[in-house]
């Protein structure tokens, strides 16, 4: 039977972890207790004497194909690009959400609509903590929810945050506390491999995934550095200074707003030198397992485009539509749906293409990077 030891192996050396959590999160939901993760946001062996070589942390990790039928069988996934019930460009009805919204505001007036009702206990976000960081968190106030929301220098939700030595916080982190605190009602907002990890759980009928009723997933164009020097050389290219900075954005290029109303525009393979390696053979670009998929490509400023992915996720749209969410007005464009269901296919197509490269390209010769 594989174990940690196999993800390591199979897994890390190469630089496939895209350090998601959900190995760890399982082992301490448990209180195996065997696993944990390091300060880079890495996995690893915390107290390797209490590991029973279960081997359910190897089937969890998105990397490892073992449920992946079951999983797509479940979600009822087809290609290219998984379930689409429906696809829509709205925003935030709420002043409050709206003035601390990356984009639209959506996924945080979902979160806080489902709160208001009842309809969960508490959500699985990730929350500044100073200017370049943010952690993983159990909101489970409505304050709470609010706080978690805009990015304050993370780049946006669907990427990973900035630091000034790199690390990585898995929102899937914020289970431990779930499991404490006995929810049983919780939402997860999560990246495509968070969102997948939780699917393996779900599909394998393990603790806590009991406990998540709502996937809330992220358009992710990948994970990117941003320790000093890779800020210095991202401002010197493209003429600006940290100082100036007011919130970043990503959509279909990566964007840099300045105090004085100017903005940075920049192609995503400017950022190549920044971006994670495990993300070079992610494929997975919009979240495709999620119950409702939310980013900013395909959207005016200020607007998000959402897909619906499940029955549920469905539900949910339209319970908070008009109440907690206003839709694009289709006298302003009628077409705005299709062209960002277009604009997100093909964000996604160049994801899964490269990523296919890619792993070409990492069979042809042995690897072994700590990334």
């Amino acid at each position: 039977m594989e174990t940690f030891f196999n993800l390591i192996q199979e897994v890390q050396k190469p630089g496939l972890c895209h350090r998601c959590g959900g190995c760890v999160t399982f082992c301490t939901a448990v209180n195996y207790g065997a696993l944990e993760i390091d300060a880079d946001g890495k996995p690893r062996y915390g107290a390797i004497e209490k590991c029973i070589e279960c081997g359910l942390c190897y089937s969890i990790c998105p990397e490892i194909d073992e449920y992946e039928e079951e999983v797509k069988r479940r979600a009822a996934w087809s290609a290219p690009n998984g379930r689409i019930v429906e696809t829509t460009v709205a925003r935030a009805k709420d002043p409050e959400v709206l003035a601390r919204a990356t984009d639209g505001g959506v996924v945080t007036a979902i979160l806080l609509h489902l709160f208001d009702s009842g309809r969960i206990d508490g959500a699985i976000v990730t929350r500044p903590e100073g200017e370049f960081s943010r952690s993983p968190y159990l909101a489970t106030s409505r304050e709470e929810i609010l706080d978690a929301a805009g990015f304050y220098f993370d780049t946006s939700h669907g990427m990973s945050h900035m630091s000034e030595k790199y690390q990585t916080y898995s929102s899937i982190e914020g289970f431990s506390p779930l499991v404490k605190k006995g929810l049983r009602r919780v939402a997860l907002v999560g990246t495509p491999c968070q969102i997948k990890a939780f699917r393996r759980m779900e599909a394998m009928g393990i603790v806590p995934s009991d406990s998540i009723k709502y996937s809330l997933g992220l358009f992710c164009s990948g994970n990117f550095t941003f320790e000093e020097a890779q800020r210095a050389k991202l401002a010197e290219d493209h003429g600006f200074e940290w100082d100036d900075v007011k919130k970043i954005n990503v959509k279909e290029t990566f964007m840099v707003h300045l105090n004085n109303g100017e903005v940075r525009v920049m192609p995503m393979e400017d950022l190549d030198f920044m971006r994670r390696y495990a993300c070079k053979y992610c494929n997975d670009y919009s979240a495709e397992f999620a119950d409702i998929s939310f980013g900013g490509i395909g959207a005016r400023e200020g607007w998000t485009t959402i897909i619906t992915r499940t029955p549920q996720g469905r539900a949910v749209f339209a319970d908070a539509r008009d109440t907690a969410i206003e839709v694009f007005p289709r006298e302003l464009n009628p077409n705005f749906a299709t062209e960002a269901l277009a604009m997100m296919r093909t964000a996604a197509a160049k994801k899964k293409k490269a990523a296919k490269l890619n792993r070409r390209e990492l069979g042809k010769k042995p690897v072994n990077i700590k990334k």
